[in-house]
């Protein structure tokens, strides 16, 4: 009889209870073993989605284009490209496109049946990758039984041929083909990415983030890499003042106070009533909201002018506040309300007058500068309510701490959504954070800590109000490793003409970004096989049409930022990378601009993309994967388990 600690015996009388006899065991060591020589399932990576949610919904379905090649793959031969693209827009919006089809259409048992088959099979191959029980649990359950019976029947006999045929009669029959259509469509659409990665920024620019996270809180599995854009708001839902100013602020510039009324709850009239009050000048051109249609009224665009003027101005207050209560963040050259002559209308910046674009500022006190007047203190507070209260907005939160990290390391790849501060030598910084020391993943790991601090800790704590400073400092601080550059420039580029003084230098990291050998090192750093492993990024667009290319140094690292985001798509040239890893290897989607959802249902107007081969590898199987060594440590208990079974140790429940 071997013997067993007493942990041992404590652990495997506890997997007893689940595998109570050695036939239990043996089935289990089976199954598992089968399922480590399935194929890896496919990751999909996207990056920078900037609240763009018609475009990051569609590429979400298409599964950056891999539905479409699997049908034409299938049905190149039998069905022409009109009929392909038609099937691959019925499974993208199954019930939107099922409305018009039933209007152009005479025969309707007809197209029932022949979709069916089409979807059957279609939905066969994208999971034939995964177990049958892995397929079965992925569908709806009033449906698992019939489904589960399609997919796996053999039709090569004529009496299994007759009972399959007989389920497909009975289906249009009893009026469900348009339910088994859609259940149909949306499986394949779960079945074609088995992973989701958010590499970052969610939020602010476009229309719809708060869209987005509810398509995600709906997927079936995923991570997210918090981008600096993500922070803001996670630190507005925390509590953080200057993170509040900074989400209105740039709500307002991008036309989308919609976001925080409609979409949250969250009641602004406050700012817009003391913005409308204090600020009585012409609206400054800079202030002047982007993205203007033509629902907007002139006094709309007024207010949102004057509200981003007021929250512009109460956040520089509140930074400054910041900064001053924290001078081991090292930004005193961000506190420049107090270097303004204000009867000059200029700014003495690092020994150099300039001349500013605009030299009102109502609320500023010229000898306390950083104190808010009563009046903004007053819009502060009720702000900070609004934005705890609102139940949307914290469960949107929670979900984003839940599935979300600084930094992920996931199947020998480091997910990040900008850098690993690095000096102009190559060597990771050292931060002084609460008096420790910390460089590289060790840093990182840190951070990671202080932002769930800023959120879940007591409120008024210690922890939790240096917590939600920190986020704000992830948010634009020096050293963030979301945010990558060295100052926030949002005074200068509101007040200065120069535009030589917007620039915002980036991390050096940026410097070695072709450098292998530094990749490498930050691979090792976080304990991946430097020659195998690969840094996924977003953050910093990628100019792809002056031809830079998203693949680095290599291949180790690559930046999936190409312009989902509107706002970027001038400068990128492109509307987004998006990232496939599947069992062959590593490849790159480049996606040319989305029209609407409209035209790709109407018009079935897909994204045309580029693919770009990153890495191919001999094919992967899940022994390969982090799955993979989970299943191989149960396969190790569970051998342990049938040895105290078969010794004595434990005895057999039957």
């Amino acid at each position: 009889m071997d013997e067993y600690s007493k942990e041992e015996m404590k652990y495997l009388n506890f997997l007893s209870e689940k595998f109570p006899t050695i036939q239990s065991v043996c089935t289990e060591i089976i199954n598992l073993e089968a399922i480590l020589n399935l194929p890896k399932g496919t990751e999909h990576f996207l990056s920078d989605l900037h609240g763009e949610f018609e475009s990051f919904t569609h590429i979400l379905k298409n599964a950056s284009g891999a539905i479409k090649t699997k049908i034409d793959e299938i049905f190149r031969n039998t069905m022409t490209s009109e009929e392909r693209r038609k099937l691959a827009t019925l499974i993208y919006y199954p019930k939107e496109k099922l409305e018009l089809i039933k209007k152009e259409t005479t025969n309707m048992p007809e197209f029932y049946r022949i979709t069916l088959y089409r979807l059957i099979k279609v939905c066969t191959v994208v999971g034939s990758k995964y177990s049958r029980s892995k397929v079965r649990k992925a569908i709806p359950k009033e449906y698992q039984y019939i489904i589960d019976e399609l997919l796996h029947a053999n039709q090569s006999s004529y009496d299994r041929n007759i009972y399959y045929n007989k389920i497909i009669d009975n289906i249009i029959s009893l009026g469900r083909a348009d339910a088994f259509i859609i259940a149909f469509s949306n499986l394949i659409q779960q079945l074609a990415v088995d992973h989701l990665h958010i590499i970052g920024d969610i939020y602010d620019r476009g229309p719809g983030p708060h869209i987005i996270i509810d398509e995600l809180m709906k997927y079936h599995s995923i991570d997210i890499e918090w981008g600096n854009h993500d922070i803001i708001w996670m630190g507005a839902a925390a509590g953080s003042e200057a993170c509040i100013l900074n989400v209105i602020r740039i709500c307002a510039r991008y036309n989308n106070l919609d976001i925080l009324e409609e979409g949250y709850g969250i009641n602004i009239r406050n700012i817009t009533e003391f913005a409308m009050k204090e600020y009585k000048n012409d609206v400054p051109e800079m202030f002047k909201p982007k993205n203007v249609n033509d629902k907007d009224s002139k006094f709309d665009q007024i207010v949102m002018a004057k509200t981003q003027q007021a929250a512009a101005i109460i956040q520089l207050k509140l930074e400054g506040q910041i900064i001053n209560r924290h001078p081991e963040f090292h930004m005193e050259d961000r506190l420049l309300l107090d270097k303004i002559n204000y009867e000059k209308g200029a700014i003495n910046i690092n020994g150099k007058e300039y001349k500013l674009l605009e030299n009102y500022f109502p609320t500023v006190n010229p000898q306390a500068p950083y104190e808010l007047s009563e009046s903004e203190a007053e819009v502060v507070k009720k702000l900070a309510k609004s934005f705890k209260n609102s139940e949307k907005l914290q469960r949107h939160i929670q979900f984003l701490y839940s599935k979300g990290s600084i930094y992920k390391i996931h199947n020998g790849n480091l997910l990040i959504h900008g850098c690993v501060p690095m000096s102009s030598l190559g060597n990771f910084v050292s931060v002084n954070v609460k008096g420790r020391n910390l460089s590289g993943r060790a840093y990182l790991d840190y951070v990671d800590k202080i932002a769930r601090e800023g959120y879940f800790e007591d409120e008024g704590s210690e922890k939790r109000e240096y917590g939600k400073d920190y986020l704000w400092y992830l948010w634009c601080g020096k050293n963030s490793p979301i945010f990558c550059k060295d100052k926030m420039k949002t005074f200068e580029r509101y007040y200065l003409a120069e535009k030589e003084m917007w620039e915002e230098i980036k991390n050096p990291f940026y410097d070695f970004q072709n450098d292998e050998r530094i990749s490498e090192k930050i691979l090792e750093d976080f304990g991946i096989d430097p020659k195998k492993g690969h840094i996924i990024c977003g953050h910093i667009p990628v100019k792809f049409k002056t031809g830079e290319s998203p693949i680095k140094a290599n291949g180790k690292l690559l930046i999936i930022d190409g312009g989902l985001s509107k706002a970027y798509q001038k400068t990128t040239g492109i509307a987004g990378y998006t990232l496939r890893y599947s069992s062959y290897g590593l490849t790159i989607v480049a996606h040319e601009p989305f029209t609407s959802r409209e035209s790709a249902i109407i018009n079935e107007t897909d994204l045309h993309s580029e693919i770009q081969i990153v890495e191919k590898v001999e094919r992967k199987r899940i022994k390969d994967t982090d799955k993979g060594k989970e299943l191989i440590n149960q396969i190790k208990d569970l051998e342990k388990l049938l040895e105290a079974y078969k010794d004595g140790s434990i005895s057999e429940n039957n």
